[in-house]
């Protein structure tokens, strides 16, 4: 039986009993932490797929010690400038013993959903476009009096 599961943002095959270092978790040494989000799981050649993750599924692990990884060396350089700096980091993490995987709840399969949505009804017609802001109507200019004395 073994697991793919997501731990501290990274994911993990995990069987029972197996070492994982993993990114720098809270808790004291000694200490049980849970683990719920399993995204596959497979038992006796059964194959369960979660969407995202499968239901009820969880790995149990007990934190062994708090480490520091292997130095990572930064080193920058360019050309014909005699510019060279050299930086390093160590990062921490977490050693985790897993103790158990429990599948409460496993879907043998899982089922992409297939949620058909109805059509809703198409209004009968589109209302009219608003009419523009209307024109004020402006009185008719007044014609021009001529005198006609001829």
């Amino acid at each position: 039986m073994y697991a793919i599961v997501d731990i501290a943002g990274q994911q993990f095959k995990v069987e029972k009993d197996t070492k994982v270092f993993a990114h720098r978790l809270e808790g004291k040494e000694g200490s049980k932490v849970t683990f719920d989000k399993v995204l596959l799981l497979e038992e006796n050649g059964k194959v369960s797929v979660g969407a995202p993750t499968v239901a009820g599924a969880t790995v149990s692990a007990k934190i062994v010690s708090h480490l520091k990884d292997e130095k990572v060396l930064v080193f920058k350089k360019k050309r014909r400038k005699g510019y060279q700096k050299l930086n390093g980091h160590r990062q921490s993490i977490t050693e985790l013993v897993i103790e158990g995987i429990s599948a409460k709840g496993a879907a043998t399969k899982a089922e992409p959903k297939t949620e058909v949505k109805e059509a809703a009804p198409k209004a009968e017609a589109k209302a009219p476009a608003k009419p523009k802001a209307e024109k004020k109507e402006t009185a008719p200019k007044a014609e021009k009096k001529s005198d006609d004395k001829a």
